[in-house]
């Protein structure tokens, strides 16, 4: 099955400053792939290539096999800060993409029934039914995030990118959004890439979590990564948590907080990258068992 997004050997520079670094990844449809790793490794510039926002220095970034040069309808977005409009109502808000894909956006009469049941079931979906009729202003932080989500599910794109999206909340409101999260996950069979500072976070969410880090050792020696741009240091596949938060009370959970620790935010640890550059299987270039050991 071809990978719907496919990354190979992506590197990003701004001027002089190196920001990614050896870039290979393919997530596949259905996978959630959370992405962790300290400040300053380019957690946010890789989501913005995989969007079309940016352009990569040199590599390849492709969604279902077409190159990422703009953004469009084949991801949908999710930022840290509530992209609604103020001045339209929480189902306007929802529709916006419908109604802009009509050419209407300059027309606050345009009523499209169609569209109006479908961004209905969307809230339905994300539990504001009842706040259809509201503006953004009457809603809670955590209710305008439910709203942004619906607003990017109603396109149906083949993947959800998520910067962030959680960090603004309240603990608890966060909580509930990422068991809501993970149930809109299961029902909706999405494909999910969600950046995040927060490696609890990480870890509960995704089937897979990729670690993201600047802190790590190659032929270039292990003294140098003050100027060396992130690169994926670690790939953890994760068990299905059926939605649930208990798994963060677990033994194993705890050890794999503790490993993702060392591996993407200890700067001493600095593990060599020989290793996953040459084996891993999203790897540009892999090596048999026999043309490694030589």
């Amino acid at each position: 099955m071809q990978p719907l997004l496919q990354i190979e050997d992506v590197y990003k520079q701004y001027g002089d400053k190196q920001v990614l670094d050896n870039i290979d990844l393919s997530v596949r449809k259905g996978e959630f792939c959370t992405v962790v790793g300290p400040s300053g490794c380019g957690k946010s510039t890789l989501l913005r290539l995989i969007l079309g926002q940016e352009q990569p220095t040199s590599g390849k970034v492709e969604i279902a096999g077409a190159p990422a040069l703009l953004p469009d309808l084949s991801r949908g977005i999710v930022y840290q800060r509530y992209s609604l409009f103020p001045n339209r109502t929480v189902l306007d808000n929802v529709m916006l993409g419908k109604t802009l894909t009509q050419g209407q956006w300059w027309n606050p009469w345009y009523r499209n029934k169609a569209h109006e049941e479908e961004a209905m079931a969307m809230l339905a979906q994300v539990r504001l039914a009842d706040a259809a009729r509201k503006y953004p202003h009457e809603l809670s932080g955590g209710m305008q995030q439910r709203v942004a989500i619906a607003q990017a599910l109603i396109m149906k794109p083949p993947i959800l990118l998520m910067d962030e999206p959680f960090g603004a909340l309240d603990p608890d409101t966060r909580a509930d959004l990422q068991v809501h999260l993970l149930e809109l996950w299961e029902k909706e069979q999405l494909t999910v890439f969600f950046v995040t500072h927060d490696m609890h976070e990480a870890c509960l969410l995704g089937t897979r979590l990729l670690v993201l880090s600047q802190y790590y050792s190659d032929d270039r020696g292990d003294r140098h990564f003050a100027g060396r741009g992130g690169k994926i240091v670690a790939d953890h596949p994760l068990p299905k948590v059926a939605t649930s938060r208990e798994v963060m009370h677990t033994d194993a959970f705890k050890e794999l907080i503790e490993q993702v620790k060392q591996e993407g935010f200890d700067p001493e640890y600095l593990q060599h990258v020989k290793d996953f550059n040459l084996k891993h299987p999203d790897s540009f270039q892999t090596l048999l068992d026999a043309e490694y050991r030589r």
